[in-house]
């Protein structure tokens, strides 16, 4: 039998935020259609308290943010990078063209094709989210996307150096220092500086990402990324201080970041709490890591490894860390997730930050329908056919009597062209 023994924030309270968000987004949207740089200046200076005649960095303040970071920092940035660039690629190297003779004088196939403009946010308001600009703006290199803007925004009143050097060292074309609704915006809908792309793509809050939901259509998304979520799957072989410490660290990435502890060791929960209650004494982010957990924290106890599963895959997480006797078992049976961390070993932290794999991952349950980004994510799969006289006479034939079917006249008339003619060369 399933237990919820915590629960977080009532259902009720979190819709009405959900739709307070929506309400300012669309206001905001709306806005910057109407009065393009004029409104994204204003939206700036009242949100991040910036202003700037230009939003885009020039290369002077690219190059001043080098200077401003010691070589070991630029090292480490680069390191990251590579590990990222990399996993992308051997994931670019797996997506393969196709193209083949499915019938006599029938070929088809399909062309991965780079999209030519996508916008990457990088979140840096509360903490400069350097590892971002690896995730979106290296993935989408790698892609061979043509124009990358890369958007973030300002860090204690001014460009973050370390995001900046992010994102010229991953290859952004253009850098702008803008945050919000109003860099999605801008990013989307276009301003009078500002070309619109083609797609939006990277995490952000909760304001960001009602921005993209509502942009999307009008531009493509990677996926709804929102406030991070995490869930520890964990049995008796491991320790309550070990859960505890992966779930405030990422339960401290804000104040409605829901995270989940899923175990079969009723123990274990009580363990957990107690770290819990005593990490937050000392933690430096504590205030904003105990009030998510206090909101939004539960706690399942399950009998049975299955009935584990089954609740995981409701839950349809972000990030999954399974430590228990048996983690190649989730990661046999699990469906719903935005990325699975094996073992004790590993931990949510190392995928956010360095070791290859992508951090923007889907939230509120949108892990049952897509993956994270991806290189894929930056690619259109596009089919292509090519027919001979002989395959469009004997397609034709077919085609023509399906449209009959269907009462399509213009269909069948653009199959029964083909056929009387190519039928006449071929004689038949």
């Amino acid at each position: 039998m399933i237990r919820k023994i915590k629960d977080g924030i009532d259902v009720e309270i979190a819709l009405d935020n959900d739709r307070k968000v929506r309400e300012i987004v669309e206001n905001i949207l709306g806005d910057i259609e109407s009065r393009g740089d004029e409104a994204v200046k204003e939206y700036a200076k009242k949100f991040d308290n910036y202003e700037a005649e230009s939003f885009r960095l020039s290369p002077e303040q690219i190059k001043a943010a080098y200077d401003r970071l010691d070589q070991s920092v630029i090292d480490d940035i680069k390191f990251a990078q590579d590990q990222v660039r990399n996993f992308a690629q051997i994931q670019r190297d797996s997506m393969k063209d196709v193209e083949v003779e499915t019938l006599p004088g029938v070929v088809l196939g399909h062309k991965h094709i780079p999209m030519n403009s996508v916008g990457c946010y990088v979140p840096g308001g509360k903490y400069p989210l350097v590892a971002s600009a690896h995730m979106s703006v290296a993935t989408a290199k790698v892609a061979g996307v043509k124009r990358i803007i890369a958007c973030a925004p300002p860090f204690n009143g001014e460009p973050n150096p370390a995001i900046v050097v992010a994102m010229d060292m991953a290859g952004a074309d253009e850098i702008y220092c803008m945050g919000g609704v109003q860099a999605i915006g801008a990013m989307a809908i276009g301003t009078e500086t500002i070309a619109p792309v083609d797609m939006l793509v990277g995490p952000g809050n909760a304001f960001v990402a009602e921005a993209k939901r509502q942009l999307f259509g009008r531009v493509g998304i990677d996926l709804f990324a929102g406030p991070t979520e995490t869930l520890v799957i964990a049995d008796e072989t491991v320790d309550g201080e070990l859960c505890a410490t992966d779930l405030l660290g990422q339960a401290e990435h804000g104040p409605n970041s829901p995270a989940v502890l899923l175990t079969n060791s009723e123990q274990l929960a009580k363990d957990t709490v107690a770290a819990i209650e005593e990490q937050l004494k000392t933690l430096p982010t504590a205030e904003i890591a105990g009030k998510a957990w206090e909101d939004y924290g539960q706690i399942y106890v399950c009998d049975t490894y299955e009935e584990m599963v089954q609740q995981a895959d409701e839950l349809a997480s972000e990030h999954v860390q399974v430590m228990t006797k048996d983690p190649q078992y989730f990661a046999d049976n699990m469906t719903n997730y935005g990325a699975l961390f094996l073992g004790e070993e590993t931990n949510v932290s190392y995928g956010d930050k360095v070791v290859g794999t992508n951090h923007t991952l889907p939230t509120k349950k949108a892990a049952r329908y897509t993956g994270g980004l991806w290189v894929g994510k930056f690619i259109k799969t596009c089919t292509f056919q090519r027919l001979t006289k002989e395959g469009s006479h004997m397609i034709g034939e077919y085609c023509s009597r399906l449209c009959a079917l269907e009462g399509f006249a213009g269909h069948k008339a653009q199959a029964d062209i083909r056929v009387e003619r190519y039928g006449k060369e071929l004689n038949k």
